[in-house]
C-alpha cells in the first residue's frame, strides 16, 4: 500500500514539474522571435550584418582603415597609436559566426521544398566570403567544423591554407549549382536575384583567394586562374557587376552615416593625401572634403599615430574629413569586391606569369575601372594621369606599381587594403609616429579574449601552430 502510494506521488510530482516547465517555456518565449525562418528574410539579415561588419567602426574605420593609414584619428587616437586588445576585434567573430555563417547555415540546411539549390548556393558564397574575411585577419579560425553545434561545441581551428584550399573548392561548386531553372531567389539585396551576377562574384572571390596564396602555392593559383579567365561568364567584367550593397532604402541604414550623425573623430590620412596630390590624382575630390575653415585652400590629411593632444592640436576645422559621398546614405555602397580590383588580379596574375597578357595593360584599364567607379570619366585627364613617370607600370617592380594603386582604388575598404597591403608589402608605410610596437604595424586582428575561455583547448593548438597571438605575428600568406 505505502509502496503504490509513493508511486502515486512520484507521478504527481513529474507531471507537475513538467507542466511548470512547460509554462515557463511559454513565459519565456521571446514574442518576436521567428517560429518558422524563411530563406528570404535570413538572406536579407545574413547580406546586410555581413557588409555592416565590413564597412562599420570596428573592423573598418577603427581599426584596419588606420592601419592601412586611409584615415586617421584627430581625437581618442588610442587605435592610430595600435593600442589594442584582445577585446578590440571581437566584432568581426561574433557577428561573422554568430549572425551571418549561422543565418546561412540554416539557409543551407533547409529542405529543398523550403530552399532551392539557388538559395542554398547564394548563401554559400556569402558564408565563403565571410570565411575569407575572418582568416584573412586573424588565420587559422574553426572552418571545417564551424556551425555545427549539434556535433561540437568547440570547433577545431583549420590552418589557412586548409581554409583558402576549402573556400577554392565551396566556391567553385556553388557557382557551379547556380541555375535559373532551379527557381528564383527572393531577399536578395545585393544582387537583386540575379544569379549570372552571384556567379561573377564566387569567381572573383576566386581570383582574389588563388592571389592570396600564390606566393606559397603558385602552381594551384595558377590553375585557378586559368580556369576562371577562360570563361568570361565566370568574372566581374565592369562597374555594374560589381558586389555592394547600396543603402538606398530603410533598413539598409549606412553605418559610416550612422557614426558621423553623432562624431567627429576622424580625417583622413595624411599618407594617402600626400599621395593622390603627388600623383595629381583626380580622385583627392572624391575621398576627401577641403577643412571647413575656409581660410585653408588645399586638403590637410592627419598623421597616423598622434598622440591626443597632438592631433587635437592640429585644429578640427583645419583638417579634411572623408568626402560626404562616403558616409550619404542614399550615395556610400559597401563594396565587397569592385570591377577594378578584378583588373588589378589579372595585371598580377599576368605580372607573374600565371596569366597570358599583358600587365601594363590590364593595370591601366584597373586604374580607369576605379576613375569610372566614381565618375571620373574625362579620357584627356585619364591620359595625362597615365603619362606621369610615377604612375607608369614597372614591370621590374610590379608588386609597387600594383600595391600602391589598388591601395588608393581600395580606398575606405579597410580589411581588404590590409590584406593586399601585406601581401604586395606596398606602398611601404611609415609606422604611425606615437605608435606603441616599437617602430612596427599591425600584421594581423588578436583572437577575441573568449575563445580562450569557451575553447581553450583548440584556441592553444592554433596559436601553437601559427605563432604568437599578438598584433605583429605574420599569417601563412604573409610571406615577406
Amino acid at each position: 500500500m505505502y509502496k503504490n502510494r509513493f508511486t502515486l506521488f512520484v507521478i504527481l510530482i513529474t507531471l507537475l514539474i513538467t507542466a511548470c516547465k512547460k509554462n515557463l517555456a511559454e513565459i519565456n518565449r521571446n514574442p518576436n522571435a521567428v517560429e518558422d525562418p524563411q530563406p528570404d528574410y535570413l538572406l536579407t539579415a545574413a547580406e546586410k550584418t555581413a557588409a555592416d561588419n565590413y564597412w562599420g567602426a570596428d573592423n573598418n574605420f577603427n581599426s584596419s582603415l588606420l592601419i592601412i593609414q586611409h584615415w586617421a584619428k584627430i581625437q581618442y587616437t588610442e587605435p592610430d597609436r595600435y593600442i589594442f586588445s584582445n577585446s578590440s576585434f571581437t566584432s568581426l567573430w561574433n557577428a561573422g559566426y554568430a549572425q551571418v555563417i549561422t543565418n546561412l547555415n540554416t539557409i543551407i540546411g533547409f529542405p529543398d521544398e523550403k530552399a532551392n539549390t539557388n538559395y542554398k548556393a547564394v548563401a554559400t558564397i556569402l558564408r565563403s566570403w565571410t570565411f575569407q574575411l575572418l582568416t584573412d585577419a586573424y588565420g587559422a579560425i574553426p572552418y571545417k567544423e564551424s556551425g555545427k553545434i549539434k556535433e561540437t561545441l568547440t570547433p577545431v581551428y583549420d590552418s589557412q591554407k586548409e581554409v583558402y584550399f576549402g573556400l577554392l573548392d565551396e566556391l567553385k561548386t556553388a557557382a557551379a549549382a547556380l541555375n535559373p531553372a532551379a527557381g528564383t531567389i527572393s531577399g536578395d539585396v545585393l544582387y537583386g536575384g540575379s544569379l549570372d551576377n552571384w556567379k561573377k562574384f564566387a569567381g572573383a572571390l576566386r581570383l582574389r583567394i588563388a592571389l592570396r596564396i600564390a606566393d606559397r602555392e603558385p602552381g594551384k593559383a595558377k590553375e585557378v586562374i586559368t580556369e576562371l579567365t577562360a570563361d568570361p561568364s565566370l568574372l566581374i567584367s565592369s562597374n555594374s557587376e560589381s558586389a555592394q550593397l547600396k543603402y538606398d532604402k530603410p533598413p539598409l541604414q549606412n553605418p559610416m552615416a550612422a557614426w558621423f550623425s553623432t562624431r567627429d573623430d576622424y580625417r583622413v590620412g595624411k599618407t594617402i593625401i600626400d599621395k593622390l596630390y603627388a600623383l595629381n590624382d583626380p580622385r583627392l575630390d572624391i575621398y576627401a572634403d577641403k577643412p571647413s575653415d575656409t581660410s585653408v585652400k588645399k586638403y590637410v590629411g592627419v598623421p597616423s599615430g598622434l598622440t591626443n593632444s597632438d592631433a587635437n592640436n592640429l585644429g578640427f576645422a583645419k583638417t579634411s574629413k572623408p568626402d560626404s559621398v562616403f558616409f550619404r546614405s542614399d550615395a556610400n555602397p559597401a563594396v565587397i569586391i569592385s570591377y577594378a580590383e578584378v583588373l588589378f588580379a589579372k595585371a598580377e596574375a599576368a605580372a607573374r606569369g600565371l596569366l597570358a597578357g599583358t600587365a601594363a595593360d590590364l593595370y591601366k584599364q584597373a586604374i580607369t575601372a576605379s576613375f569610372n567607379q566614381y565618375q571620373i570619366t574625362d579620357t584627356a585627364a585619364i591620359n595625362a594621369y597615365f603619362g606621369q613617370p610615377a604612375v607608369a607600370y614597372n614591370p621590374a617592380n610590379y608588386k609597387k606599381s600594383i600595391g600602391e594603386q589598388k591601395w588608393i582604388a581600395l580606398y575606405g575598404q579597410g580589411l581588404e587594403a590590409f590584406a593586399e597591403w601585406r601581401r604586395l608589402d606596398y606602398p611601404q608605410l611609415a609606422p604611425g609616429a606615437s605608435g606603441v610596437l616599437d617602430g612596427k604595424i599591425p600584421v594581423r586582428f588578436i583572437y577575441p579574449g573568449t575563445e580562450q575561455s569557451l575553447n581553450g583547448a583548440n584556441y592553444k593548438a592554433a596559436v601553437a601552430a601559427q605563432g604568437t597571438d599578438d598584433l605583429l605575428t605574420r599569417l601563412w600568406f604573409d610571406v615577406k
